[in-house]
């Protein structure tokens, strides 16, 4: 028996690591088991060394967001306090817990009648209550804060490091003499800091603030993972730095827009998201299709031919730029909408908290609860938050 289970492992490795699968024609893995120059070639076995960095990375941000983002939150005036917390009440916390967070109306008659309490009193309690689960501004400031300093450093480094590259200049460069492409240290540490990166986001996000779209966030960090370490086993990692420079140069303008909207710099907020629009637009509809796909799936044929691997990696970048379509509509329509309001509304995709975010603004503005002063339903340190935004 475990004769036989020791074959089958051994038939699965070996259909795992087939050179048919990975390697052009007439190459093997013994063809790169030289040295080349630099740091040779990509292996499989470098990939671990991803987690300790991982881990590392998620350890500095931990620090940077106590030391360096905190502070600069409560410098631009955000509260480190939570919401307002509802009053303690015991029939209304079980029914709150136990059958539901929104009552309707003939659940809170029946409420107001038992509690001797105004049915308006009874509805905000429950919109309080809600509020208390949702995350403080604080924390999603520091979050955002640490994700723009990772984002912008990354593609600050991409850029200087692709700009002295051939391959930037000249996309067939990406495939003379593949896949005998040995790595230098700058794409090496290019590469895996990206990789590490994601990984520790994986990490977090266990620990982050809890969205909507977690599963598909969750998902979405699978695939960016499975793509980058799939394109550094393969050594198609000149293109591969193409693809992730090519991503980053948008992602901390969105960053950026966070902070805004959550230091209440709502004109600065729009203008970085409809600068953000744009970039987005640019890179994911014009660059992308027309410079890397071009070469991933035209010049690459025409210089090493298709190979199994090969139908694989651009199967991926396919699908991917589907998902740049999907998105761009929707980034649209929240750009379109804040240039005609004047502010940016609300992305029905993501970057929006747990239940307790749904919350009544006109209610809350048109009928304060009571006597009780409250942040208000959507209102964060006494600022309407009108934008939410997704990560992609």
């Amino acid at each position: 028996m475990a004769t036989a289970a020791a074959g089958s492992l051994g038939l699965l490795w070996g259909w795992l690591w087939s050179e048919r699968f990975w390697m052009p024609q007439n190459v093997s893995w013994a063809d790169l088991e030289g040295p080349g120059d630099g740091y040779g070639y990509p292996r499989a076995r470098h990939i671990l060394s991803v987690f300790p960095l991982a881990a590392g990375i998620f350890s500095v941000r931990l620090l940077f967001e106590r030391f360096i983002a905190k502070p600069c939150a409560l410098h631009v005036g955000i509260q480190d306090s939570g919401p307002y917390q509802a009053q303690p009440n015991a029939i209304l916390e079980k029914v709150f817990i136990s059958i539901t967070k929104h009552p309707d109306e003939k659940r809170l008659e029946g409420l107001s009648k038992q509690l001797d309490w105004d049915v308006r009193k009874i509805q905000c309690w429950f919109r309080h209550r809600r509020n208390q689960d949702k995350p403080p501004t604080l924390t999603k400031f520091c979050e955002s804060m640490w994700r723009f300093t990772f984002y912008l450093c990354i593609f600050c480094y991409g850029i200087r490091f692709l700009w002295s590259s051939p391959w930037f200049w000249d996309t067939r460069q990406c495939w003379h003499s593949y896949p005998y492409q040995p790595l230098t240290s700058g794409l090496y540490y290019y590469y895996i800091m990206e990789l590490a990166f994601y990984w520790s986001l994986m990490f977090s996000q266990f620990t982050d603030i809890k969205r909507k779209d977690f599963l598909i966030m969750f998902v979405h960090h699978l695939a960016t993972i499975g793509l980058i370490t799939f394109s550094y086993v393969n050594n198609m990692v000149r293109v591969g730095t193409l693809v992730m420079c090519l991503h980053d140069a948008s992602d901390f303008l969105l960053e950026a827009a966070k902070l805004a909207n959550y230091a209440k710099y709502q004109r600065l907020c729009d203008t970085l998201f409809v600068i953000f629009s744009a970039v987005f637009m640019v890179t994911r509809l014009g660059i992308y299709p027309f410079w890397i796909l071009n070469t991933t799936l035209f010049e690459s044929w025409e210089m090493i031919g298709p190979y199994p691997s090969w139908w694989l990696f651009n199967g991926l970048l396919l699908i991917l730029q589907v998902l740049h379509v999907i998105w761009s509509y929707l980034i649209a329509r929240i750009a379109f909408k804040a240039l005609i309001r004047g502010k940016v509304s609300k992305d029905d995709r993501s970057d929006v908290e747990s239940s307790s975010e749904e919350e009544d603004v006109t209610t809350n503005t048109k009928r304060p609860c009571d006597s009780s002063s409250s942040n208000g339903a959507n209102w964060v340190n006494g600022h309407v938050e009108g934008s939410y935004w997704a990560e992609e």
